[in-house]
Formats: structure tokens, sequence, C-alpha cells
């Protein structure tokens, strides 16, 4: 390579939020994003920070994370390190966004849940009402269909809708009215369960894009990334969408958490981090 050659620059920085974490999350991401620096590549990043750490989502009642995400509308574009998530109901939360194509919204992870009866009685039941919408539903099985489509891949999978012939059932009618759009791209709905064994049983012939519910899509997701090494070796993207169905916000995050007990020791694996910048 001739030695006078060197990177062209674009002239306008690419602006992309970058939303700080808790532990070796932030280790992580600092030096993670010493690969998305101009000499590396070629492109003028402008950093916009939030610092998402739980002690100051708790100094600012979460108002941090909101404008953390008006920045992202903004911007387009977002990074994640992990955060911790807090344990009492009444503590600021998870600003986790998590994704297998899942449904990051409502499910069980929205749902109204009580008790009733005398509390450690025999007698005492608990309850729970989940709720889906359909245009989640479309959104999530049609960005499957238009990834198998740019990965020559098949769409696998799908909820129990046999059981749930109404509520998971709104999931596969869509999936099928998505099939529909999409005739090129392979199509082989299975139950929620059976998905799980196929995964672990059959090799396949291409890759397989699995559209799931908010709580499947949890669980899939960490099947999926043991079976080819660990967390620490994939990233996890989150995506917004206009009513085209089209990506206006995309924020790719490591799916792993803060793992406290590596924290300061220059010992955790660095992959998924790594990978996140490069999906942004």
């Amino acid at each position: 390579m001739p030695t006078n050659m060197r990177t062209n620059l674009t002239t306008t920085p690419l602006e992309l939020v970058v939303c700080e974490g808790d532990e070796t999350g932030q280790e992580l991401l600092d030096e993670a994003l010493r690969v998305l620096a101009p000499s590396v590549v070629g492109v003028e990043i402008e950093l916009q920070r939030f610092d998402l750490s739980l002690a100051n989502r708790r100094r600012t009642a979460n108002a941090v994370v909101h404008e953390a995400a008006e920045a992202m509308r903004a911007a387009g574009f977002g990074l994640k390190a992990a955060t911790i998530t807090s344990e009492g109901a009444d503590d600021v939360g998870s600003p986790n966004p998590i994704a297998v194509v899942r449904m990051a919204v409502g499910d069980a992870y929205g749902a109204e849940e009580w008790r009733a009866g005398m509390p450690g009685g025999a007698d005492e039941s608990a309850g729970r009402t989940e709720r889906i919408t359909r245009s989640s539903c479309r959104a999530v099985a049609e960005h499957a269909f238009r990834l198998a489509a740019s990965m020559t891949g098949e769409v696998y999978g799908g909820p129990k809708w046999t059981v749930s012939a109404r509520y998971e059932a709104l999931l596969k009618e869509e999936m099928d009215a998505a099939a529909a759009r999409h005739p090129e791209v392979g199509y082989h709905p299975v139950l929620i369960d059976a998905a799980y064994a196929g995964l672990l049983t059959a090799s396949g012939d291409g890759p397989l894009v699995i559209p799931a519910l908010n709580r499947d899509g949890d669980c899939l997701s960490d099947l999926v990334l043991v079976l080819f090494g660990s967390i620490a070796g994939a990233e996890s993207v989150l995506l917004a969408f206009d009513a085209d169905l089209a990506a206006t916000v995309v924020m790719a995050e490591a799916p792993h958490g803060t793992a406290p007990s590596l924290a300061g020791k220059n010992l955790a694996n660095p992959m998924a981090m790594l990978l996140a910048c490069a999906a942004v």
C-alpha cells in the first residue's frame, strides 16, 4: 500500500448516543469505543454521553433514561453498556432493551399482577393480565422476514398458538401474513416448545430467524447464545419502527450483565461490546 494513503473522513460528524453503565459494563464500553475512532472507521463520530449507571438513574429519578431516549430518537443511533437492574418494584427499574426477533414491549413484562386470599394460606392465589398489540406483532413478524431475506435464511418457530388461540395466536396470524408478503423467504412455523427442541437437535441448512413474544424471546436469546459459545460473544440490537415498519432508531448493546465479580480485574470478555460497536 502506498505510504501516502490516508483515511478520508466525512465532513459532517455522525452523532452516536452513548449510554454509560455500571461495573464491567462501563469498563468494556470504554475499551470498545476505541474501535470507533476516526482512524479505524474512517468516519468522524460525535459522541453524546449519558450516565445510565444505577446511582445516576436513582439520582435523577430515571430522568436521564428519558433524556437519552430523546437524544437517540434525534440521532438515530445508540450504543449502550450493561447496567445494574434494581431489585425493588418501587426503584428505578431497568433501562435494558432486550433482543432472536423479540417483541421488547408488552407480554409478561408489562403485565398487571396481583394476589388474592390470605397471604401464605393454602387458598392464596396469584393472577396476571398480559397484553400484546397487533401492531407490535406485525413489526416483529415483518422485520423477521426482512432480516431472513437479507441473510438468505428461513423464518422458524413461533408462539404457542394452539394453546393460546386468541392471545399468542395474534403473533402467528401476523407471521402468516408476513409470509404471504415475502414468498421468497422460507417459512417453517413450529410451536415454541418444538422450536427449543429443534434448535438443540437439528443442524439446519442455513440461518434461522425466530420471531418471538417478549418472554419467549428472552429465554430464546440466552439459549441461542450458549449454543454457540456464551452470552459474552454476541451483540443485541434494539429497533424502533415507523408506521411503514422501517427502522428509525437503532441501538446496539452487549446483552450480558455487569459481572461485578470481574470489575477492575481486566478479565471480562469484550467481544459482545466490540460487536455492538460494529453493529452500530
